[in-house]
């Protein structure tokens, strides 16, 4: 007697725990029920996959989506649209919106505004401050949080703990995972003269690598003295690498595409739109996050998706805000890395997939195997695309890529079983939901 469920993925090779090679995967009821062997069962869709690749969920747990706030830039909609669109599956998001996400209203307030609107799954950091600490432990329970977030380092936004004193308080509250922005904002006041009107080629001379290696420092003594565990978001030097590999114990690592990809060099050509926090530097840090890579030292990676709109970007040095987009263009770049030699396709699910969901804790994310959601990242590593500002979905509406050559594309983005994205073309209604994490799962509920 034949089993009947809702998908079947034919054909495709499967990169998952155990491997690389040509499976099937069975989908029913938005999970996975069996992978390979598929006698006996039967579906009522069934997926061509022949020379496609088969992902985990791509998950990107660094993005600012702007809503509540500046959504004339993005907002949850349109800032998850870009997610699908270019094969991310699930997204943490910032708190530095307007009003910040500081309190249990607030973050339930982005939760009732993401459900069924978003067309990617979501979580929501709350912002760690000196008014909140006593809650902190509240927050990381709540539903659709992915965790405390705190900036160290001013950037863009109202949030900033920048003392010893006020993090250590936070951090001692800790119970799950937290992330930071790490650059220290007593040397950023003293280099602000530093910074050359109309000349965003000296944002890295003012947010120089000190400060960021003084800022991970403090973060790692203070989490190993109360042994909670820390994020270091959006590592950008060589020079902090080798002191987080000394407090492997508490502190994990992310780093993103633009750091990996880009470089001083670009300001020339690129001016703001290069313009980030932490920022993008000389080419010997960009090659000792690579070695970093290589050496499994780094956990995860991370757009920082901080869009702004292109008149906001063009406005002088230092006037002009920090941030890009990238969320939609983090698959494509990285795989074009992949073809290049750079990582192998396994490095690049397990930063992008099993590091996430073993860092944070995800419940049934992250994994192509039995009883995890049908979220699937579908790619075709053969395919050669030039990215344009036009394939973006972000309100904003453009990319430092514009005009790039890249190898490797997104053609199907799959949410808990339900086809988001195929082959370009955004598809159905939005079904996000928040995820799950296992240090905050809450009771079943019963009627």
């Amino acid at each position: 007697m034949s089993r009947q469920v809702d998908l079947i993925l034919k054909g495709g090779t499967v990169v998952n725990q155990d491997g690389t090679g040509v499976r099937d995967i069975a989908v029913d009821r938005g999970r996975i029920v069996a992978v390979g062997d598929l006698a006996g069962i039967v579906a009522a869709e069934v997926r061509d996959c022949r020379k496609l690749h088969i992902l985990p969920g791509v998950i990107d747990s660094q993005v600012h989506f702007r809503e509540p706030g500046p959504t004339h830039k993005e907002d949850l909609e349109t800032g998850s649209r870009a997610a699908v669109a270019g094969g991310v599956t699930v997204v943490f998001e910032m708190p530095n919106t307007k009003p910040t996400t500081t309190s249990a209203a607030a973050l339930a307030d982005k939760v009732a505004r993401a459900k069924n609107r978003m067309f990617c799954d979501f979580a929501f950091y709350v912002g760690g401050t000196r008014e909140n600490i006593s809650d902190i432990p509240q927050f990381e329970k709540l539903e659709g949080s992915a965790g405390i977030k705190v900036f160290a380092g001013s950037s863009t936004g109202d949030l900033l703990v920048d003392d010893d004193a006020g993090l250590d308080q936070i951090i001692a509250r800790l119970s799950r995972r937290a992330a930071f922005h790490s650059e220290d904002e007593f040397r950023l006041l003293d280099r602000v003269g530093h910074q050359v009107a109309g000349d965003a080629a000296s944002h890295p001379v003012w947010r120089d690598v000190e400060a960021a290696v003084l800022c991970t420092t403090r973060l790692c003594m203070i989490a190993r003295k109360h042994g909670k565990r820390i994020h270091i978001l959006h590592v950008s030097t060589a020079d902090e690498l080798p002191l987080l590999a000394q407090y492997r114990d508490v502190a994990t690592v992310e780093v993103t595409p633009h750091h990996l990809t880009l470089s001083a060099e670009d300001y020339a050509r690129l001016g703001t739109k290069l313009q980030m926090n932490p920022p993008v530097r000389d080419k010997l840090h960009r090659e000792g996050l690579w070695r970093a890579i290589r050496s499994g030292l780094v956990d995860v990676l991370g757009s920082d998706h901080a869009p702004h709109t292109l008149e906001e970007k063009a406005k002088p040095y230092p006037q002009s805000p920090s941030g890009m987009t990238g969320v939609q263009t983090l698959v494509p770049v990285m795989l074009t890395h992949v073809n290049q030699g750079r990582l192998t396709l396994e490095r690049f699910v397990d930063l992008t997939s099993h590091g996430p969901q073993r860092i944070f804790g995800l419940s049934r994310k992250g994994r192509i195997a039995e009883g995890y959601d049908a979220d699937f990242t579908i790619v075709d590593l053969s395919r050669s695309e030039t990215i344009r500002d036009s394939w973006i979905e972000s309100r904003s509406k453009w990319t430092p890529y514009d005009g790039e050559r890249v190898t490797g594309w997104p053609v199907g983005t799959f949410i808990r079983g339900t086809c988001a994205m195929w082959q370009g073309e955004i598809l159905g209604q939005a079904t996000g939901q928040p995820a799950q994490f296992t240090e905050s799962l809450q009771p079943e509920q019963t009627s």
